[in-house]
């Protein structure tokens, strides 16, 4: 009897904790894992390339370094499609794979919200590469203000406030200094605004440490302007709205961090979702297919206790990859699959290297405590997702740096 085949959508935190799972257990099964890159990224410290703080390298590793060769069949490629009427997957290469059993993980994109400008003019966070650009356009305005002395060219808009924004303002405005040293431009004349729709800043957090959070930006130079929905981005400025009236801000360097989508061929394959989730079944399967879990940014698992659904983060991504890897298990003796059941361990975000904020436990920490637990929640995610051997090379190390 063959083995039935379960093919993994995604190297992301989902998909490639689903994939040490599966492994691990040496389940009778026939596993096939799809992504487009070689390797996987570490998407919660983008910003930190974005910023110029650390290379791409350092955040990511490759896939062969986890996978078992000898039970895992690893395929490079892009997804195109699902046809999940026919239980096959199309890649763009031409290709297509067929599966009894499939785990889509396929992760996120930005989110324009149908805001003129964004995709043109607009420089998303959203994987290394986008992040390596956006750095590199921050850099080349930052040294062309030697030649142009256009104030334009030292300004930076960050569009959002959410945690990617937040982070990447931290990193910027540590790295400022080193970056007037290097390009002989004047620190104090740099310009950097962040425009959040919402009234209120960090809503994640309690006021104590949103409020903190928020002074120590401030102190560093940035100025938020809430409330204001964004309308339009041009190539060299932002216009918002503001008390019923248009006003613009000029700006070289405008930063896209205004939310995220699930992958757009979640909608094309023709799930039914919104912004490219799909609401899961309790055991994380697709409603009236119990064969396609959806994990991850492309999943929504409601919160029984505040009646919407969970943040998409890594935390509940790998969460939701341990309870595929059981329900797996189940299946196969012929149990019947659990609930997902999830219990955040906190939040924690940086703002830059040797300060953050974050709630564990019960509790509020702030400064450079917490900036020793965000380095640390950091190792733990490359011992989930990779191997010792990857934490020892790519691991968070400089806790007094």
């Amino acid at each position: 009897m063959s083995k039935k085949k379960m093919v993994v959508l995604g190297a992301g935190y989902a998909g490639l904790r689903t994939i040490k799972g599966l492994q691990k257990k040496n389940m009778d099964l026939d596993i096939t894992l799809i992504n487009k890159n070689s390797y996987h990224y570490e998407a919660t410290q983008l910003h930190e390339v974005a910023a110029g703080t650390n290379p791409g390298e350092k955040i990511s590793f490759e896939v062969k370094d986890v996978i078992d060769a000898n039970k895992v069949n690893f395929i490079q490629d892009e997804v195109t499609k699902i046809n999940h009427e026919a239980n096959e997957v199309s890649l763009k290469s031409g290709k297509t794979v067929s599966y009894d059993y499939l785990v889509v993980a396929l992760g996120f994109e930005s989110e324009s919200f149908g805001i003129k400008g964004v995709d043109e003019f607009g420089w998303p966070l959203v994987d290394i590469k986008t992040a390596e650009a956006a750095k590199e356009q921050l850099d080349k305005n930052l040294k062309n203000y030697q030649l142009s002395k256009d104030p334009k060219d030292l300004s930076v808009v960050v569009c959002g406030a959410g945690f990617t924004s937040i982070e990447y303002l931290g990193e910027i405005t540590n790295r400022l200094p080193k970056l007037a040293d290097k390009f002989n431009f004047p620190a104090n004349e740099v310009k950097i605004t962040c425009i959040e729709a919402m009234p209120k800043l960090l809503p994640m957090f309690s006021e104590n440490l949103a409020d903190y959070g928020v002074d120590v930006l401030k102190k560093r130079g940035v100025d938020f302007i809430v409330g204001t929905p964004i309308k339009e981005i041009k190539e060299s400025s932002v216009v918002y709205e503001q008390e019923g009236e248009l006003k613009e801000i000029e700006a070289s360097t405008i930063v896209w961090t205004t939310g995220v989508r699930g992958s757009s061929v979640i909608g094309e394959s023709g799930f039914e979702e919104r912004r490219g989730r799909v609401m899961v079944e309790s055991d994380l399967t697709v409603p009236g297919q119990p064969n396609v879990f959806m994990i991850g940014d492309v999943s929504a698992v409601m919160d029984e206790e505040s009646g919407r659904p969970y943040p998409t983060t890594a935390q509940i991504a790998m969460a939701q990859a341990d309870h595929v890897v059981d329900t797996m298990e189940r299946k196969l003796a012929g149990q019947e699959p659990t609930a997902f059941k999830y219990n955040s361990l906190g939040t924690v975000a940086s703002l830059g290297n040797n300060d953050a904020i974050g709630h564990t436990m019960n509790k509020d920490f702030k400064g450079y405590i917490a900036s020793v637990m965000k380095k640390g929640i950091a190792d733990k995610s490359l011992l989930q997702v990779g191997t010792p051997s990857v934490l020892l090379k790519k691991g968070r190390f400089d806790f007094y740096h």
